[in-house]
């Protein structure tokens, strides 16, 4: 043990020069533990058994070619509108002939499931198997 004889009077009021950790590590820990449960809790699950798939993600063409069905169940092909008869020949001046080229489907909102599966069939029959649907991102539904 030491004991100090001497009472010097600069000595008491000096000043420390070191930072007090303990109240900073108290409260990284205890952010550390909200968001360790609230990360669990910010995302949304819905409990689907998906397929598993050994494709590789594809890029988008540089000139996709557009099919749209309007609301009113009118087609049209980038921006021409066609026929539903005369969707195979505008498919093919549109494609080049390449029925193995991606379509991009684009369907309104209002039209029913009924009538898209409609169009993909004429699709099949035309020949383009490959279809992509297309919808937005980040729409408000309300």
């Amino acid at each position: 043990m030491a004991i100090r004889l001497t009472h010097d009077t600069d000595d008491d009021f000096a000043e420390t020069h070191e930072i007090n950790v303990t109240p900073f590590i108290d409260v990284i820990l205890v952010l550390l533990i909200i968001f360790m449960i609230a990360a669990p809790l910010a995302t949304v699950d819905v409990p689907v058994d998906l397929p598993s798939s050994t494709a590789e993600p594809r890029q988008r063409p540089d000139k996709p070619v557009f099919l749209t069905l309007k609301a009113d169940l009118s087609l049209s092909v980038e921006d021409t509108t066609v026929a539903r008869d005369a969707l195979a020949s505008a498919l093919d001046a549109a494609t080049r002939g390449n029925r193995d080229e991606r379509i991009f489907l684009r369907a309104d909102r209002a039209v029913s499931y009924g009538n898209v599966m409609d169009l993909m069939n004429a699709l099949r029959g035309a020949g383009y198997l490959k279809v992509a649907l297309v919808g937005m991102k980040n729409r408000d539904t309300r």
